[in-house]
């Protein structure tokens, strides 16, 4: 069907009819102007009735296209600012409509505080990625000790001062360097994480603030006597708790990583245990004679059941549950022993992972190098493994104590040399 383009009593204004649309009590009319530019008709379509002006969110009709038309031309003729043309009036339109919501949006960041980050966004996802216990520290260290500080500050507010405020309340509240290290980790998650998803931009507060850096390296380790002593009184107490120990003085397994074995990570034959999804990934941890002999007398149960399981569940119907946390036995082993008696310190104290720390202590004494220990205790890099170097740095004193003596030994042997075949002077000859 051929449009038919009717005139207004607006000049430079006319309409077609939408053959079955209708907008009010007559047919939908689109609308267009025409004018003259650089010598040239020019036509342009307006819209429809049914469609708002985005500018005066009205209806068009032929008046408005005339007081629009009027604008465009007296804009050519440079009586006035603004577009000499609808397209450019459109383009202008589009690109305030963009900067409009970009500052919406950007408003609506900047009002996102800290604390409803945390709780709607940072901290469900925590709970998706991380294990439990860690989630449930993170949501324990805000609630006590950050919501008051940063909860109600949006994002781009939180400075360096409030978090120097924060640091100053923790450590009057006796909280341990460590956990005011990890609380400051949080904050620095949390700010990564909002940066990702777009809320925050900037930089991380957290990077202008000085966080202590706690000393909780273990440094003391068995000798072979008290490993021996602490068997014998775990195996009168609980077989389990003798093997797991065992386990981690002998193969340097920590207790998560015990928890998780199952019998299909067991090779007896290559003397392997396979370690799954461990801090730095899996790894294949080696087993000493003493080790492999224990899985031997242990009762071998399914591939995919765990070496060590729940006693609760042993004997029911359905999957052991896994282990979450060292027996008492040992702890009671250990005072019965009295490994930590006097000892206040608790770097100096011995507990489920000091056998880990001898594992490592030991190879180093028998010469394994620092790189060696890296890898069988599956440091993801060498600043763990460092603490050890300390027992490395003995062999390197005898080394050079072993070098003196024997340049002192060399040094006597020349003097002893020389004085055998040193000619006589001729006035001694005769």
């Amino acid at each position: 069907m051929p449009v038919i383009w009717k005139n207004t009593k607006w000049p430079g204004i006319r309409y077609y009819e939408h053959p079955t649309r209708k907008h009010g009590v007559g047919r939908d009319r689109y609308f267009t102007i025409r004018y003259q530019r650089d010598g040239q008709r020019v036509e342009e379509g307006i819209g429809w009735a049914s469609e708002l002006d985005p500018k005066d969110k009205k209806h068009w009709t032929a008046e408005k296209a005339a007081v629009l038309l009027a604008e465009l031309k007296e804009a050519a003729k440079g009586l006035k600012r603004g577009p000499s043309r609808l397209k450019e009036r459109r383009d202008i339109d589009r690109n305030q409509k963009v900067e409009a919501e970009a500052e919406r949006q950007r408003l609506e960041r900047e009002a996102v505080t800290f604390g409803s980050f945390f709780t709607e966004t940072y901290l469900p996802q925590a709970k998706i990625d991380k294990k439990e216990r860690s989630a449930t520290r993170e949501e324990g260290l805000y609630k006590v000790w950050i919501l008051d500080v940063l909860g109600h500050l949006p994002m781009k507010d939180v400075s360096p001062f409030h978090l120097e405020k924060l640091k100053k309340k923790m450590a009057e509240g006796n909280q341990s360097p460590r956990s005011i290290e990890y609380a400051f980790a949080v904050i620095r998650q949390v700010f990564n994480t909002a940066g990702r998803v777009g809320v925050f931009s900037g930089e991380n507060p957290i990077k202008k603030v000085k966080i202590p850096k706690p000393d909780n390296n273990r440094m003391r380790f068995l000798t072979h006597a008290e490993a021996d002593a602490l068997l014998a009184a775990l195996k009168a107490k609980s077989a389990d708790v003798h093997d797991m120990t065992l386990l981690s003085l002998y193969a340097g397994l920590r207790f998560g990583e015990i928890a998780s074995l199952t019998w299909q990570d067991v090779d007896l034959d290559k003397g392997v245990l396979t370690i799954r999804d461990a801090k730095a990934g899996s790894r294949y941890a080696f087993l000493t004679e003493q080790a492999a002999e224990m899985f031997r007398t242990r009762k071998q149960g399914k591939p995919s059941d765990y070496v060590f399981s729940k006693r609760s569940d042993r004997g029911m119907d359905k999957t052991p549950q896994k282990l979450t946390k060292i027996s008492h036995s040992f702890y009671r082993a250990v005072d019965e022993l009295k490994l930590n008696e006097g000892i206040d310190d608790p770097r100096q104290q011995i507990c489920f992972h000091s056998c880990r720390h001898t594992y490592a202590s030991w190879l180093i004494e028998e010469g394994a190098d620092l790189y060696t220990v890296q890898k069988l205790l599956g440091h993801k890099t060498n600043v763990m493994t460092q603490r050890y170097a300390h027992l490395s740095d003995n062999r390197l004193r005898d080394a050079v104590k072993a070098l003196e003596q024997a340049k002192t030994i060399t040094t006597v042997d020349d003097a002893d040399e020389g004085a055998d075949s040193s000619p006589i002077p001729e006035s001694q000859s005769a």
